[in-house]
């Protein structure tokens, strides 16, 4: 691959990177303490959040498989010598980098499940009792966690590949 290339397919996957994690932590760290103090009502929380996920899912998705099918391209050759995945440090951080991946696209799968149609249905019309809205809001917050958590588990991995070690 030629220099420019890999340097044009680098900077793709770290602006999608940029987008995932950074809009990710940004909803977690930021806008959800911040929402606290905006109203009491959980049922409004939880319809802004929603609003507010749907708004992200827009760019984050995209983002997501821009991620994925930069670094297969990255890591093509490697993946293709399945020896060099098992002999090589390079080769075993890029197999745990791949299982977080698949833990990340797992968790934000039911993540999405959690909050399927009919539910933020329910949600934005105000027909869901408010413990309803608590079970829901906790799973919510746990799945949000560990996708953060994976995210920045799945970028020092990636900062280890990068550096060759």
């Amino acid at each position: 691959m030629a220099a420019i290339e890999q340097a044009i397919i680098t900077w793709i996957h770290l602006v999608a990177a940029s987008i995932w994690v950074g809009g990710s932590l940004f909803i977690g760290i930021v806008f959800s303490p911040l929402l606290k103090t905006m109203t009491n009502s959980i049922e409004e929380r939880m319809q802004i959040m929603i609003r507010v996920g749907r708004r992200f899912n827009k760019i984050a998705v995209p983002s997501l498989i821009i991620l994925m099918v930069t670094g297969l391209y990255t890591s093509h050759v490697l993946l293709s010598k399945p020896e060099l995945l098992i002999s090589t440090s390079y080769g075993t951080f890029l197999i745990i980098k791949i299982i977080l991946v698949i833990a990340l696209i797992i968790t934000y799968a039911v993540h999405v499940r959690v909050i399927r149609k009919d539910i933020e249905e329910k949600i934005m019309s105000n027909q869901m009792p408010e413990s309803e809205i608590q079970k829901l809001r906790k799973k919510i917050i746990i799945l949000g966690e560990i996708t953060v958590v994976l995210s920045i588990a799945i970028l020092f991995f990636a900062s280890l590949l990068d550096a060759g070690v």
